[in-house]
């Protein structure tokens, strides 16, 4: 079957498919807590792991239009509101492991934190931001909301993918190159984005008023 046309039963495969493989990483994670295999240090692991899963699933929500545009495979669509649920479920965990493990829910020792690193307000903030598109995401809310009030709201994934990269760029002091691979992709992911929505369609109106019969 053309990849570019998938039947309505090959979507809705496609989607068990991407859901269950969003949740394999979390049935691992388990898995090795479960048999003592998280290492040395298991509430660090658990934490870091967390955390980069949150910015993969952000990274490839924001990758679902680019690639979607580039290949003619609409029905990618339907996976960007997955991954990004997925993302912001995996942010929501990697920032309790922090609240739980890390400070016990001790309230003024997470403030006490928050003035010394500020990648952790940073992280707090991206999390907070990806909240109201979560709660967001169902075709209800695109109704109520109206689809232009929708998608302006909804480009704040962006903002939230900038702040995951921030996060981690501040939060390891050494190597780096993995936070700025990171940064690579999601800034290339908005270039595009702006490219199609401005840029484009000023080229494309351009050249048919220089080919419009006078």
């Amino acid at each position: 079957m053309p990849l570019k046309k998938l039947s309505k039963s090959g979507v809705e495969f496609s989607k068990r498919v991407v859901v269950v493989n969003c949740l394999v990483p979390l049935a691992m994670l388990a898995f090795d807590a479960a048999r003592g295999g998280l290492g040395a240090n298991p509430l660090e692991f658990i934490t870091h792991v967390t955390g980069m899963l949150a910015l993969v699933f952000i990274t490839l929500s924001l990758a679902v239009t680019p690639v979607r545009r580039l290949s003619g495979m609409q029905w990618l669509a339907v996976h960007r509101r997955t991954l990004g649920l997925f993302g912001f479920g995996y942010a929501v965990l990697h920032l309790f492991a922090y609240v739980w493990f890390d400070k016990s829910f001790a309230g003024a020792a997470i403030v006490d934190d928050i003035a010394k690193r500020p990648f952790i307000a940073i992280g707090m903030a991206t999390v907070a931001i990806l909240a109201p598109l979560a709660l967001t995401s169902t075709n209800g809310m695109i109704k109520r909301l109206g689809g232009k009030k929708w998608r302006l709201l909804h480009r704040l994934a962006y903002v939230a993918g900038i702040g995951g990269v921030v996060h981690y760029f501040m939060l390891v002091k050494a190597d780096t190159r993995l936070p700025i691979a990171f940064g690579i992709v999601v800034g290339a992911l908005l270039a595009f984005r702006f490219a199609d929505a401005y840029v484009t369609p000023r080229i494309d109106a351009l050249r048919r008023s220089r080919v419009a019969p006078e």
